[in-house]
């Protein structure tokens, strides 16, 4: 997970005085001067890499917090008690996450709840595979065996074991997905797009019957776990918890195969979903062997994925459109937002083509 913003002014969304006393009150260690950067990656919740200022680079004094973005927040979106609960119940499964250590729920301490967990390191995959790292077609086997068999693994928890029980509505959940995110479209867009009006349509017209309900990761990709350093074999922790819930885990495969490309796929469709052009080198399985392992390997029929990665690719541009108005509004934090209006065309295309009429 690397920094951004190294400067030792505290980055947009950060009090640092007040979010400094909550750290000294709450967090094991944290009663020292802090050093706020914000963590590259993700374009909706912001991350902070937070670390012992006199200290720097100790590993045991460094945490990080998550809070939502600084404007257009949607309904439901961003809720900060969620993603803390889930990965806190998620502590002793075998499904790798960063620990929770504290959550602060009061808006008044720092502008929007927040919460702090465990630094992870590792390597986070973004536009492609860094230098020297899986140079080899047997390290990035290991690599999509992992993402794979750690899918099966949240899809395998007992959610009434862990506490998590309550954690969403199960029944029905496809058609409330559809209907959900159709609601965000109208709350976000930036113009009229027919195209996603015609997506909607295709979608609620063809809802699958759905397997038994998991707890559902909701953004499960490369992007958002980290893998070991010096095995790209192992996954560290998988992050980014705000879109978890009870539901259909077919959504979960359906989203990392939209973020899957492979070799043959058009300059476009790589571009749509950032970062799928990794998986597009030597090595990596294609998007029908991804989904005919996680059919294997977790017993579930996938004859329909085709219908869920339609619905990935919907919500995606959903939600890249509430990016492009924040960035628009001058509410987003980092680098990379100028791109993301122009993306959503083709999310929308690519989901057509995956639902003919």
């Amino acid at each position: 997970m690397n920094s951004v913003d190294t400067s030792d002014a505290p980055p947009p969304g950060i009090d640092s005085e007040a979010v400094s006393r909550f750290f000294a009150d709450h967090v094991p260690g944290a009663d020292v001067p802090l050093r706020f950067s914000l963590i590259s990656g993700g374009k909706s919740n912001l991350t902070y890499r937070v670390e012992a200022a006199g200290d720097p680079g100790r590993e045991e004094a460094v945490w990080v917090m998550r809070r939502p973005p600084l404007g257009h927040v949607l309904p439901t979106a961003h809720d900060m008690e969620r993603e803390y609960r889930v990965i806190d119940a998620l502590r002793d499964t075998p499904v790798p996450v960063a620990h929770a250590i504290a959550l602060c729920a009061d808006p008044e301490v720092n502008g929007a709840p927040f919460y702090v967990m465990e630094y992870a390191p590792g390597v986070v995959l973004h536009e492609s595979l860094p230098e020297g790292y899986a140079t080899t077609e047997a390290e990035r086997g290991a690599m999509s065996d992992a993402l794979i068999d750690t899918l099966v693994a949240l899809h395998d928890v007992d959610q009434e074991a862990v506490g998590l029980a309550d954690f969403g509505r199960p029944d029905g959940y496809l058609e409330r997905q559809v209907r959900r995110w159709s609601k965000q479209w109208e709350r976000s867009k930036t113009r009229e797009l027919p195209a996603i009006d015609e997506l909607i349509r295709r979608l609620s017209a063809k809802l699958p019957v759905s397997p038994a309900p998991t707890i559902v990761h909701g953004d499960y990709r490369f992007g958002n776990m980290a893998l070991a350093s010096e095995d790209p074999g192992r996954v560290v922790a998988v992050f980014d918890w705000e879109m978890s819930t009870l539901g259909d885990p077919l959504a979960d495969l359906g989203y990392t195969l939209m973020y899957w490309g492979e070799a043959g796929d058009a300059g476009e469709r790589l571009m749509a979903a950032g970062g799928s052009g990794i998986t597009a080198a030597p090595g990596f399985p294609t998007r029908a062997e991804v989904a005919n392992e996680y059919a294997r390997r977790s017993g579930r029929d996938v004859s329909q994925v085709g219908f869920y990665e339609a619905l990935a690719n919907y919500k995606l541009a959903v939600i890249a459109e509430g990016i492009h108005q924040r960035h628009l509004q001058g509410k987003t934090v980092g680098d990379g937002f100028g791109d993301f209006g122009g993306i959503i065309d083709g999310l929308v295309a690519r989901g057509l083509e995956l639902l003919p009429a």
